[in-house]
């Protein structure tokens, strides 16, 4: 349960970052509510990072937790801020989630 916690964790930490771009490229009001998104995003994400160390490991879980959110955050940003596609991108992202997997399966 504590892995699917962390998981959601990490999603939202992409959701936090992809507030911070949204908000960069926004004034006013919006640019506001994009804040109080990232702050709600970033709450939820400690929370659940915090409940998920409780019986997980500190470097396994935070190690998984950036690295969710590190791949989150890249396809948010090639998907809705048309940020490149190149092959050493998808190289390094791929490697990044082969980390992750194999780190699941020695942390069990």
């Amino acid at each position: 349960m504590n892995w699917i916690l962390l998981i959601i964790a990490g999603l939202f930490e992409a959701l936090f970052a992809f507030c911070l771009g949204k908000a960069k490229t926004t004034s006013g009001q919006l640019m506001y509510l994009w804040y109080a998104g990232f702050l709600l995003a970033l709450v939820i994400s400690m929370l659940l990072l915090i409940k998920a160390t409780q019986t997980l490991p500190i470097g396994t879980a935070y190690a998984v937790w950036t690295g969710i959110g590190a791949i989150g955050t890249v396809i948010l940003g090639i998907l809705i801020f048309n940020e490149p596609v190149t092959a050493l991108r998808l190289l390094f992202i791929t490697t990044l989630i082969l980390s992750i997997v194999g780190l699941k399966i020695v942390s069990s």
